[in-house]
Formats: C-alpha cells, sequence, structure tokens
C-alpha cells in the first residue's frame, strides 16, 4: 500500500511542486492551502505522515498540530517553514513535531527525513507483546482489553522500544523523542519509566550499560 500522505501549504506554486515531486517518487497526496480543510481530511483519513506550513491563514501549523495531538492523532509530521529562530523551533518541537525543515526547503533532504520517519514507524496499531496488547495510535497498553496504568512518557517510551524491533536503542535517541528541547533529560528519570514498563515486562527490557535499552516482543 502506498504512504499516504497529508500536505497543508498555503503557498500555492510551492505546493504544487512538492506535490509533483512526491507523487513521482511514488507517495499518495492530499493536498490543501489552510487549516480548516486539512483538520476536515484527517477526521477522514489515515495518514502516514503530515507535511504542514507554519505561516497559515486562520491558525498556524503549531496550533493545528496542538488540537490534533489533543485529540490523539499522533500521526507524524513535518513542518516546514520559512522560521528558523530558536523559539519557533522549540515551539513545533513541544506542539508535537517530529522534523523541522526550514524554507527554502531540500527536496532531497525532505525525501531522506520522510523515509527516515518511514522506517521507524510501527506499521501495526495493535502489537501483541506477551500477554499485553499495546495500541501505538492511543499508546495505551491493554491486558485482555483492560488498560493498564501508565504514564504517557512511559508509552512513549514503550513505542521507542518497540519502533527498535529487537535492536539497541541509544540512549540518546530515547531523550529525544520522550522530551522536548525545552524541557530536561536525565538518566534518572529515564530509568522511572524504565521501571514502570518492566512492572509488565520484567524479562523482555534489557539495560545495555552505557549504550542504550533494549526490548524483545516475546517472554
Amino acid at each position: 500500500m502506498a504512504t499516504k500522505i497529508l500536505l497543508l501549504e498555503d503557498d500555492k506554486l510551492f505546493n504544487e511542486t512538492l506535490q509533483d515531486f512526491l507523487e513521482e517518487e511514488g507517495f499518495v497526496l492530499d493536498c490543501v492551502l489552510d487549516p480548516y480543510s486539512a483538520l476536515d481530511l484527517t477526521y477522514e483519513n489515515r495518514y502516514d505522515i503530515y507535511l504542514f506550513d507554519v505561516n497559515l491563514p486562520y491558525e498556524n501549523g503549531f496550533e493545528l498540530l496542538e488540537k490534533l495531538r489533543k485529540s490523539g492523532d499522533m500521526t507524524p509530521t513535518i513542518f516546514l517553514t520559512s522560521r528558523n529562530d530558536k523559539a519557533s523551533l522549540t515551539e513545533g518541537f513541544t506542539k508535537g513535531g517530529d522534523e523541522y525543515i526550514t524554507k527554502p526547503v531540500d527536496l532531497d533532504e525532505l525525501l531522506l527525513r520522510m523515509l527516515a520517519i518511514l522506517r521507524r514507524q510501527v506499521r501495526t496499531q495493535m502489537i501483541q507483546i506477551g500477554n499485553y496488547q499495546f495500541d501505538s495510535v492511543s499508546k495505551t497498553l491493554y491486558e485482555k482489553d483492560v488498560p493498564m496504568e501508565l504514564s504517557q512518557k512511559g508509552a512513549e517510551l514503550l513505542l521507542v522500544l518497540l519502533e527498535g524491533q529487537g535492536k539497541v536503542v541509544p540512549t540518546h535517541q530515547i531523550k529525544e523523542r520522550l522530551w522536548s528541547s525545552a524541557e530536561e533529560a536525565s538518566d534518572g528519570a529515564l530509568r522511572v519509566y524504565v521501571t514502570q514498563l518492566k512492572k509488565y515486562f520484567p524479562t523482555q527490557i534489557h539495560n545495555i550499560r552505557g549504550v542504550g535499552y533494549q526490548m524483545s516482543r516475546n517472554a
């Protein structure tokens, strides 16, 4: 199945340029010029990646993504923007963005970043881990359809480890996913979330000292 992208860019010419380039690369796109149209499409369709401009009519791309994240939509998102100040970069990641590319956009770089995101995505929504099931979209852990107690960062950590597909995930990479640049990450805090997960997966999570963490889906 082809990768489906929602492109939100109010510059019509740039919108068409991106559409032509990405369709030639084999992607399927829905392209809109304003955030309200984008929001409507997110209710009607499921996408693999969002590409959002930031400076838009009515509301900016940061505000739109914040609204989607609060509704439980965790679709990976790349911001494409002329803003290159540190405050905007911080806001983009704080609101839930996965990548931030400043204009003028290098199309080959954009493609590489999109492919990197797709490689680390968990492609199945419900993931079986021993006696548990993990919903990778809502980030909820279940045992026999009963939701388990797990913090937001604990659930994010579980997703990161599962995306590693049995390989060691470096500590610095985990911290980048769990904490925004505006937050302070620490090894102690990370160990707290690892301990949360080990309550449910005592034999499946391993600390590779000085490197990172590894998780097996089998007991």
